[in-house]
């Protein structure tokens, strides 16, 4: 029965894990920020000494894009140097090392999906720091271990687009959504089942770089007129360039992910983005409403 650390806990991915843990044999250890630092080294030394641990899924990271512009350290302390920690006692303590990462360590000049094997190229200090992680990790190699990138994460839990869209639109008879940044929108609970199919599938000897995103592609505005419209709310959204919308932090314009690869490697299939929305707001009409 291995034993599998799941820190940054409280996030979006770490949430949906904890509701499928229950599904598998596996011990799962979920750690939250405040209970587990990776920018602590000794701290993370201490819990594999006294918990012995097969798996580090890593959630944890400094997510606040824009407020990374300002936040450059802190940004990099989670980002680069939290990612290298774990993946040096990974390699000491011989554990697979599942870590998460995404689609901003590209610029978005592409015109097609981008593979594993394009150049990152970032252009914001949250893609910076994502990009230094992956660098620290791939350098020191932990076997059997894999970083997968993913893009636009969404879920019933935490604070994300969907939310975001679903709430201004019972507040506003029209809102405005920028129509120029293409990406791929992705379920959370598929990405926690997916790391979960391929676990045991993996036998890499060397770090590997892994795309994963829900099926088929959209902008920002299109997602928002799908939220609304599978949420039966009475809005109109408008479609604005990037220009309108200023932000501190550059966004890629077009950063849809490849997943050619993680689909034949373990042959899974991944859903539509419009089928796996469906689903998670079916599932939070169905939490919200359980009384039990």
């Amino acid at each position: 029965m291995p034993n599998i650390l799941v820190t940054g806990a409280n996030g979006q991915v770490g949430r949906e894990l904890s509701v499928i843990a229950p599904h598998y044999d596996h011990t799962f250890h979920f750690m939250s920020k405040s209970e587990l630092d990776i920018t602590k080294p000794t701290t993370i030394e201490q819990l594999i000494i006294t918990t012995p641990i097969d798996i580090i899924i890593n959630c944890a990271a400094y997510t606040a894009v824009d407020k990374a512009e300002r936040e450059p350290d802190i940004a990099h302390h989670i980002n680069a140097i939290g990612t290298q920690n774990l993946a040096e006692i990974a390699k000491k303590h011989q554990i697979t090392l599942i870590h998460l990462s995404t689609d901003y360590v590209f610029n978005g000049t592409n015109t097609t999906p981008y593979r594993e094997t394009d150049p990152p190229s970032p252009n914001s200090i949250y893609g910076h720091t994502k990009r230094d992680g992956e660098t620290a990790l791939l350098k020191i190699n932990p076997p059997n271990s894999i970083i997968i990138r993913t893009s636009w994460l969404y879920s019933n839990y935490g604070k994300n687009f969907v939310k975001t869209i679903q709430r201004l639109a019972k507040e506003n008879d029209s809102i405005n959504v920028v129509s120029d940044q293409i990406g791929c929108p992705t379920y959370a609970a598929d990405l926690a089942h997916l790391i979960m199919t391929i676990l045991p599938k993996l036998t890499n000897t060397k770090a590997k770089i892994y795309h994963y995103a829900n099926e088929g592609q959209a902008s920002w505005y299109e997602f928002a007129q799908e939220i609304i419209t599978q949420s039966q709310l009475n809005c109109t959204v408008t479609p604005i360039p990037t220009s309108d919308y200023p932000t501190a932090a550059a966004r890629p314009p077009y950063s849809v992910l490849d997943t050619t690869t993680i689909k034949n490697t373990f042959q899974v299939t991944i859903p539509n983005w419009k089928e796996s929305l469906k689903h998670c707001l079916h599932q939070y009409t169905k939490t919200k409403y359980n009384t039990h």
